[in-house]
Order: C-alpha cells, then structure tokens, then sequence
C-alpha cells in the first residue's frame, strides 16, 4: 500500500505520509491510522505545531526517530516525545492534546499511529502510558519492541486487545525471519531503505500486508545501505467503526454528539494547560450521514 500526502494540524499544518487507513484496507489489527512524517528541516518547515485537539475511543502511538515531541494533554500530563521512546495516551470517553516541536529540535523523523478501542472499552477513562524499550539484537538487525511480543521480548504496557508494535533495523543485504503469531495479520511500513516482504519489493513510505496464517515473517533488505522499518500486527478487528477527524464511534450519532460536546467546550474532553494558543475547531461535518465500516472496503 502506498502513501498519500495529508496536511496535518490545521493552518499551521506539516504535511505526512498516510498509509491507514487505505483505499484497500482501514486497519491492520486494531491500528486503524499511519501517519509517517519526515526527515523534516524545522529550520525550514516551522516543525510541528498541533493545537489542542480532541479524540475519543482511540488511543494515540507516538514513536520518533529524531527529534521532540513536547506533549500536554487534559489529564494534566506534561510529557516529551524522544527517539526510541513509546508514548501512549488513551482516549476512551474523550481527551484533548497538544503536540508542539521543541526549540532544540533540527529534524523531526517519526510516525504517529493510532489503535481502534473495542467497543467494551471504548469509554474507558484517560489514561498515558510511557516505555523506553531496550534494543534486541537479531541476527542481521535489532528491534525495539514498544507493544506486544516479539523476538522473545515483551513490552510491559497493556493493550485492550492483541498488538504489536516495533521498529526493526536491518544490515544491508541482511535477511531476517522472525516467529510471529499466526492469529496475527502484520502490516510492515518501511521508513528507509528498499525491503522484500513476501515477494513483494517495499520502498520507503510503503506499507506492506501480511494476511494471518503466517508462523513466521521473513524480510530481506535489498540495498546496499541498513533499512529501517515499524512492524504491526494484531488479530483482526471485527468490529465495524465510524472514523471521522480525530473521533472514532460506533455511529454517525456518534460523531455528531462529540464534534458538538468538543466545539461547546464539554467537561467530556477537559482542557490543555500550557499551550500558548486556542485550540482547533471542528470541521463541518459531511452533508451525508457518516457510515460504520469494517477493516477492508
């Protein structure tokens, strides 16, 4: 699956490379939204500058590659966004965040993913969660295992259903197959460097797809320079879910009764301290109903 650009947090917007949801396929998993941004020259750009903002019955994935990320969010967390380092906030019933480039950062390298929450718990209360995982050597490579278990490490943060998370380097020229769980479908994104997944050439900002089934995953990288990539994976997400801007329901109703909760100010997302400046509005809704939909279009 190819990218496709989107400008990312209104008028001061950055633009990313989005994967999920796609033209093929909505989720991998309960991962439901990839967004991959750049090496970004914040001397050049402005960097990231995302006003406060509202989500429900999701929970946000932030991983970096290079630069900071300063996070402030309405259950009063004041956090940074560092390489290599998981941040995991939960919206459930509703939450509200900034996310702002800090001074001292030059590039900005990351990706910014969500996870859909099941219906059972998809208002649950706020919560933020941070893991700074070791690096695993493989052979040929190493990973970082931020969700789940893979290579033999499990990350200690909890999820409300089956997940994976990593990011795996690769040697040149180097081939690593990996045990994985075959309940899981995998989604491999490619952040540098030209990979083979399953037959299939990868290149950078490519999201490849791993249907379940498979007790092992095998990828080689084809270049002359180390690849690196975001492995994910979780068992199929069943359930049918409204995604529009920065809510996930069950409904169109939904939508409507957050985006009006968001736009009056509602104690159902509280406030962000500390940002030097209003938060988004809501966009218009469409003029037709909002639709629930499964994992595949």
């Amino acid at each position: 699956m190819s990218a496709r650009d989107v400008p990312l947090g209104g008028p001061r917007a950055m633009t990313v490379r989005r994967t999920l949801p796609h033209g093929h396929r909505r989720m991998i998993g309960a991962w439901c939204f990839v967004d991959h941004y750049g090496p970004d020259d914040v001397a050049r750009t402005g960097g990231m500058d995302v006003a406060p903002h509202p989500h429900t019955g999701l929970q946000t994935v932030s991983w970096l590659f290079t630069g900071e990320i300063e996070h402030r969010d309405s259950l009063g967390v004041h956090a940074f966004v560092r390489p290599g380092e998981l941040n995991l906030m939960t919206s459930g019933h509703g939450i509200c965040h900034s996310e702002v480039s800090t001074p001292a950062t030059t590039v900005l390298h990351g990706v910014q993913l969500w996870v859909a929450l099941p219906d059972e718990h998809r208002d649950t209360a706020r919560d933020f969660q941070h893991h700074a995982p070791e690096p695993v050597p493989l052979d040929g490579g190493e990973a970082r295992v931020f969700l789940g278990t893979l290579a033999g490490h499990t990350s200690p943060v909890p999820t409300f259903t089956p997940l994976l998370g990593a990011e795996l380097t690769l040697a040149p020229h180097a081939t690593l197959t990996l045990p994985v769980d075959p309940a899981f479908e995998h989604g491999l994104l490619v952040d540098r460097g030209e990979v083979r997944l399953a037959g299939t050439d990868l290149r950078p900002a490519d999201l490849g797809y791993l249907a379940p089934g498979a007790a092992a995953l095998t990828v080689t990288n084809t270049a002359d320079s180390p690849a690196r990539l975001v492995l994910l994976g979780g068992t199929p997400f069943e359930e049918q879910i409204v995604m529009w801007w920065n809510f996930i329901g069950r409904s169109h109703e939904d939508i409507v009764r957050a985006r009006e909760e968001w736009q009056a100010a509602a104690d159902r997302f509280g406030a962000v301290q500390g940002y030097p400046g209003d938060r988004l509005p809501a966009p218009e809704l469409p003029g037709i109903p909002l639709k629930a939909r499964g994992r595949t279009r």
